[in-house]
């Protein structure tokens, strides 16, 4: 089953030619979560096949307006196209006010037809903002200018299988199938206690993903994304431009590598890159000398986790 990231978009706040801003799809088990939504989209979702009306969930990590300039457009195409279902918006509370304005402006007499559900974020600590029977969602504080929430989203593990040779050696009833599933041990008619590791083949772990928007260095990020299967940490700036990443609130491509080395994730995936690098081998270099699996977000880039 699919846990699969694409991104959309990959430069800061200025669009290049070949950069759009942020913008990344999530497929999660047949599920799509928008992770922020900057100028022009919806434009790469139809370039990179990704249907509109499969996206339930939009994630807003702060309101800059390189990470939202792109919502009303998609809500406009999402009404064009005759949505009915609910859309799920998780972001900070102001946003409800911006994007009600909007749509008040442009259809005025005759409201879009499908609900939008807002869920503020809390900016101090670490929230769960989803969760069902096969996904945990959880926002966490970042350092920027503005309010400014990461993403973790852990796949909950599929039940293991169980060991068919050792069902029939124990006869075990199929009313007893699902509860060993879930971790527990069988009581034999004799009173024989057969544990679960020998009934059940070991578990697959959950995957996971954590996405680190706009961000000064911020050693507690380590902790909210430990472990995590991919990283996607902005990295506006190299070292050639420290001062302003620290006045602007940005990482380089040595901070989102020190944080990938901290919390020990298995790759990292750097972006947000400022207009003024034509070639961004600088900011990459700079993050492989410290994590080696680090890797550059492009346009189109679809990574299975």
């Amino acid at each position: 089953m699919p846990f699969q990231l694409t991104i959309l978009g990959t430069s800061s706040a200025l669009p290049t030619s070949n950069r759009y801003p942020t913008a990344q799809v999530l497929n999660v088990l047949g599920r799509f979560f928008l992770i922020d939504c900057g100028e022009g989209t919806q434009m790469q979702m139809r370039k990179y096949k990704i249907s509109i009306s499969r996206i339930d969930h939009i994630l807003i990590s702060h309101l800059h307006g390189d990470h939202i300039f792109g919502l009303i457009g998609l809500l406009s195409t999402m009404n064009l196209l005759g949505r009915k279902k609910d859309l799920h918006i998780y972001a900070h509370s102001e946003l409800q006010r911006f994007l009600q304005f909007q749509l008040d402006f442009l259809y005025p007499a005759d409201p879009i037809p499908f609900k939008l559900v807002f869920h503020p974020l809390n900016f101090k600590k670490e929230q769960i903002i989803f969760e069902d029977k096969r996904l945990t969602i959880k926002s966490f504080p970042l350092n920027h200018r503005i309010a400014t929430c990461g993403f973790r989203f852990d796949e909950r593990p599929p039940l293991p299988n169980l060991i068919k040779e050792q069902i029939q050696h124990f006869k075990i009833p199929i009313r007893e199938m699902q509860r060993i599933k879930e971790g527990d041990d069988f009581t034999t008619e004799t009173g024989e206690v057969i544990p679960n590791n020998l009934l059940v083949h070991p578990q697959k772990p959950g995957r996971s993903y954590a996405f680190c928007s706009d961000t000064a260095f911020l050693e507690t990020i380590a902790e909210n994304v430990r472990n995590v299967d991919l990283l996607y940490h902005e990295a506006t700036f190299a070292e050639d431009n420290r001062a302003l990443a620290t006045a602007t609130y940005h990482s380089t491509g040595k901070d989102a590598a020190t944080i990938a080395r901290k919390a020990e994730v298995k790759k990292l995936l750097i972006g947000h890159f400022s207009a003024r690098y034509k070639d961004q081998s600088a900011i990459l270099d700079e993050a492989l000398l410290i994590f080696p699996d680090t890797i550059i977000a492009e346009e189109g880039l679809t990574i299975s986790v």
